[in-house]
């Protein structure tokens, strides 16, 4: 064989491994896209109710096999049947151990009875609260997701969770005196 032959061979094969490196780096598919999809199924409370610190490892989880898909309390039945249809599966009843199906929620501070403790805000892990040391706190209500995180931590029992879909008008504040852990949301 001669060198020109043995150039162009080569050159040839450089030119392969530029042309392979570039589409492989152009086509590149981050993640797994069934736990994407898996995930967008998953109502993002980020609450920990399944036994995962999350929703994207939940649907980690899911994907591997790893985890059932009724272990997810707020997205109720309705996401179990979602994630079944998704992949293939047969719908079951909603584990009954991880919780009970609620309708949508939303933190509320009772801001008369806020110390201003800071542990709310560190308990959220979406955000939602906003407040500085010894001053009082408040929920930015679109950014809440109802996953009640923030609640137990609280020392003056200040956070309440009422529906989602109520309007500040339908709540009223408990008058009996007792903290906010003690009352109900009507």
């Amino acid at each position: 064989m001669s060198i020109v032959a043995l150039f162009l061979l080569l050159a040839l094969i450089a030119l392969c491994g530029l042309l392979l490196g570039y589409f492989a780096q152009k086509f590149k598919i981050e993640g797994d896209p069934i736990v994407e999809k898996i995930e967008a199924v998953l109502p993002q409370t980020q609450c920990g109710q399944c036994g995962f610190a999350g929703c994207k490892p939940y649907a980690q989880a899911i994907a591997k096999g790893e985890a059932d898909i009724n272990r997810c309390p707020p997205g109720g039945q309705e996401g179990v049947q979602k994630l079944a249809d998704l992949l293939g599966l047969e719908a079951k009843p909603l584990d009954a151990e991880v919780g009970e199906e609620k309708p949508p929620q939303v933190a509320f501070i009772v801001e008369d009875w806020c110390i201003g403790c800071t542990k709310c805000i560190k308990a959220c892990p979406v955000d939602a609260i906003i407040g500085s040391n010894q001053k009082m706190h408040t929920i930015i209500a679109d950014e809440c997701t109802g996953c009640e995180l923030c609640v137990d931590p609280c020392p003056v029992n200040c956070i309440v969770m009422k529906p989602r879909d109520a309007t500040l008008w339908q709540w009223t504040q408990p008058q009996d005196g007792n903290t906010g852990a003690d009352h109900e949301n009507p």
